[in-house]
Order: structure tokens, then sequence, then C-alpha cells
């Protein structure tokens, strides 16, 4: 499960899971920032480009929209257990850039269902 691996592993996925299966972001180009706070903390991106996802630690590249949450919070979100709509609302989220964009990834993430990845 992805709740007892680290932030950089659960990255690892996604960055693998988006790559096998590119047809949710053919059509994208974004640079989505994530500020990763608590035990587990970091920056990390990840590269939208037509069909191509690319993660990495830092910031490579302007941001178009950059979310703030915990690590916890992180991984709930990234399985499908919180709601980013209701996270932001209950300040555990936070968002700077581009609202749309970030409503846009939360859609992709679901097409991906990663609360089935081991």
């Amino acid at each position: 499960m992805l709740e007892s691996k680290s932030i950089r592993e659960v990255w690892q996925e996604v960055e693998k899971v988006m790559n096998e299966k590119p047809e949710p972001i053919l059509e994208m180009k974004a640079v989505y920032q994530y500020d990763i706070t608590g035990d587990d903390s970091g920056t990390f991106q990840l590269l939208i480009s037509y069909g191509t996802a690319h993660v990495v630690e830092g910031t490579e590249a302007a941001p178009d929209c950059t979310l703030t949450l915990s690590d916890q919070n992180f991984k709930k979100m990234i399985m499908g257990k919180l709601n980013g709509t209701v996270a932001f609302m209950t300040g555990k989220l936070k968002i700077q850039g581009s609202m749309g964009l970030a409503l846009k990834l939360e859609g992709i993430l679901n097409d991906y269902n990663l609360s089935e990845t081991a």
C-alpha cells in the first residue's frame, strides 16, 4: 500500500503509472509543484508534457500550479481517500496559481486509481 511508502516512492509510482497509460495527459502541458510538509517533506514537481510525466525533486521549472499539503494528506489525496476540493475548503490543501489546473489534476489522478497500486 502507498501509505507505507516514502513520498519519493509514491512519486516514482505516480510517474510510472502515468507513463504506462498516457491517454489522460495527452492534451496537457503543465508544471505542478507540490510543497509537502511533515515528517517526510520536500518539494517535488510533476512535469506533464503531451503524454509524458516526469517527477523531479526540487524546482526545475516555473510552476503553473503549486499545491501545499502534509505528507499524510498527500498520500490520502493520491489514493483518492481525500477529496481535493474538501481538502482545500478545510485548509488541508493550499493552492497557488491556476485553480483550473488543480481541479484538472484531481480528475486525472482519479483516472489512474492509485489506491490499487502496491
